[in-house]
């Protein structure tokens, strides 16, 4: 019975050498990150509510980059488990055009509706001097910001296509070497060390900058200078040309990708506005229970990266769906487990982390309470993440678009929008029913894995589908 869910000393040593790097990698972001969010609010509670507002508007650009080159990126891990550098050439291709267009539209928009979008977030109790405060905060740290869209843009492109080649150490260097730049610079330019200006909110926002564009720089660079190891990239910008069906193909299977991406983020956002609406006590807390939970809850989500990827690897190599199936509940039992022992770590530590910010005893009591309220899910949401990442390996897009963005519309955000609406409800059982509805998810992609629905090889369907034109 155990041999259905564990997996041998060899399986592991695979599954750790796509796995290790990725969690190395975002480990060490999330780390930083909390390091800065930290030295952010050093600085005190309003500036730190106004990086964490503008971080809510970021994240829903930053996960549409994400879900642009998630959904090629399915075809470049088929066509390179095929060994078609061809096809791996052209799947790029596409997620570097996409992800300018939409570092575009994302300065556009965040330029000309900063005010309304932080606004949004600003609706509950609170002075007119805070208020205001966290809106000037928060406008110049977010109009510095824009000048870094573009190269995560582009970063994120290369990374994507570099992990799917099985060259995931790479993205782990770029990564690692942009988290140090970042904390280094955030350390000078916030508390005005080594002669620099003592810059706040703005030196955070100059130091993540900079450090975006490092990052792209060594995925860039490596890339086009190591040509032998990354054949797909010769003659990469010759011409934009993506054959028709190849690029109809991954605009049918990704398109639902990118807009699941972009409604899931947004719906992640209008929550955080939903529970900001009970105070800017809350905007504060959950910047830091949010903090906690990112670092938490780094395994499970690089977890769900590995799953896209070996399962995606496996199904475009021809591997037989019984052995593809054994090794995705494998790997989705190694993520739930994984989880359930960083949950409880984060649970231990709850109480402590809070004292590290220099903010109110409420707020810091809140936080407390929210970080293990998270923990206490975590598992929950390892099991849906695993699910997520097999459907979407096999090509199921509009399924994966009505199990994780669907659900989030239908299902959570409603729900929050009574409780805070409708009701005067607390933050605490608020913030616990939303999390809750999660259970419900897991469920349902359970259903769907148990269906078998997503065994599909992309590769084969696209040369079907050339021969019949």
């Amino acid at each position: 019975m155990l041999k259905k869910f564990f997996g041998n000393a060899q399986f592991y040593k695979k599954v750790f050498i796509v796995v290790i790097p990725i969690i190395i990698q975002n480990f060490i972001t999330q780390f930083v990150a909390m390091l800065d969010n930290i030295m952010v609010g050093q600085t005190g509670t309003i500036q730190m509510s106004a990086v964490s507002i503008v971080n809510q508007l970021l994240f829903v650009f930053n996960l549409c980059c994400f879900g642009a080159v998630s959904g090629a990126g399915i075809f470049t891990a088929q066509y390179y488990g095929k060994g078609d550098m061809d096809g791996v050439r052209y799947t790029h291709r596409f997620k570097v055009l996409v992800c300018v267009i939409i570092a575009v539209l994302g300065i556009t928009v965040l330029a000309l509706l900063d005010s309304p979008l932080i606004s949004l977030f600003l609706q509950g109790d609170g002075s007119v001097t805070d208020i205001d405060g966290t809106t000037s905060y928060a406008k110049k740290y977010l109009f510095i910001m824009l000048f870094g869209l573009p190269p995560f843009a582009i970063a994120s492109a290369y990374a994507d296509t570099l992990r799917s080649s099985k060259q995931t150490l790479v993205p782990m260097i770029a990564s690692v070497s942009a988290v140090l730049v970042n904390l280094v610079l955030n350390y000078i330019l916030i508390f005005g060390k080594l002669g620099a200006p003592e810059m706040g909110v703005e030196g955070a926002a100059i130091a993540t900058v900079v450090s975006r564009y490092v990052e792209m720089a060594i995925v860039v660079g490596w890339t086009h200078f190591n040509p032998k190891k990354n054949p797909y990239i010769v003659g990469m910008y010759k011409s934009l040309r993506i054959p028709k069906v190849i690029l109809k193909q991954m605009i049918f299977k990704g398109l639902p990708l990118l807009l699941n991406e972009a409604v899931w983020a947004g719906g992640v956002a209008m929550l955080s506005q939903c529970y900001s609406t009970r105070g800017l006590t809350v905007v504060a807390a959950q910047s830091i229970s949010s903090t906690m939970f990112n670092l938490s809850s780094v395994v499970y989500m690089s977890m769900g990266i590995a799953v896209g990827i070996i399962i995606g690897q496996m199904l475009g190599s021809g591997e037989s769906n019984e052995k593809v199936r054994d090794t995705d509940r494998k790997l989705i039992t190694l993520s739930v487990l994984s989880c359930t022992v960083f949950a409880g770590i984060m649970a231990g530590l709850s109480s402590l982390f809070p004292l590290i910010y220099n903010t109110s005893t409420d707020v810091r009591e809140l936080a407390t309470i929210m970080i293990c309220i998270t923990a206490g899910y975590m598992p929950i949401n390892a099991f849906a993440h695993s699910t997520y990442f097999t459907i979407r390996s096999g090509g199921k897009s509009a399924i994966t678009f009505i199990f994780d963005s669907g659900f989030k519309c239908i299902i959570t955000l409603p729900i929050a929008l009574i409780l805070t609406y409708a009701t005067s409800m607390p933050i605490i059982p608020l913030y616990a029913i939303c999390l809750g509805t999660d259970l419900f998810k897991c469920v349902i992609g359970f259903i769907f894995v148990k269906s078998n629905m997503w065994l599909k090889n992309l590769t084969t369907t696209v040369e079907n589908t050339a021969k019949n034109q």
